[in-house]
């Protein structure tokens, strides 16, 4: 895709699918949810990371990330967010990337200072010990998107079929919540934090 002749929305939502297909992918590996096998080691944006190889694993994070791009470039996507559970279905945790592309933005992207920005993330993902808490046998996954508008088949066609309604359980307190990193920069504003339940929602 020739990025110099889009907008600068569509530069933005295109170098963000990017960074979050990697970045997700560095979470999983992080996790430890998979064997270390199941992954390949790269460089991206001159951080070494973790990429998975099995077929379907991939496929699974690529397609998921990469449907998002419009919904991203519109303004529509708010949050992403890859959350964890546990045996009953009840999230132990999520990574949550709150993202912001400014619509009224009208000057040229410097591609390189953004993806400068977005590099620090990696860096952070890969060295923050929090994140490689072990999580319990019998645990699993996915990735889910929130928006600030639903998609409107009518208008985005045949892609709204590939995000259905989540039936996610909800925690019955607030969260509590770890930074991890953030950016504001135009046309972008990003934060990373993960969610875990309330120390009196543990208990229960």
């Amino acid at each position: 895709m020739d990025r110099k002749n889009q907008s600068p929305q569509g530069q933005t939502a295109k170098v963000v699918v990017e960074f979050l297909e990697v970045a997700i992918n560095c979470i999983v590996f992080l996790k430890g949810f998979y064997p270390s096998r199941a992954f390949e080691r790269r460089r991206y944006m001159n951080v070494v990371v973790n990429k998975a190889r099995h077929p379907q694993l991939a496929n699974y994070i690529h397609s998921s990330i990469f449907a998002l791009l419009p919904y991203i470039q519109k303004g529509l996507a708010e949050r992403v967010v890859v959350i964890f559970y546990g045996k009953d279905q009840v999230p132990l945790e999520k990574f949550v990337f709150k993202l912001t592309v400014d619509q009224s933005y009208q000057s040229s992207v410097s591609e390189l200072e953004l993806e400068f920005a977005l590099r620090a993330f990696l860096v952070k993902l890969n060295s923050a010990e929090t994140i490689a808490k072990p999580l319990p046998s019998g645990a699993n996954w996915e990735i889910t998107a929130y928006f600030r508008e639903l998609p409107s088949q009518e208008n985005d066609g045949e892609e709204t079929k590939l995000w259905v309604p989540t039936d996610t359980k909800q925690w019955m307190q607030p969260s509590e919540i770890t930074p991890i990193k953030s950016m504001d920069s135009n046309p972008l504003k990003l934060q990373l934090y993960m969610e875990h339940p309330s120390v009196t929602e543990q208990k229960v």
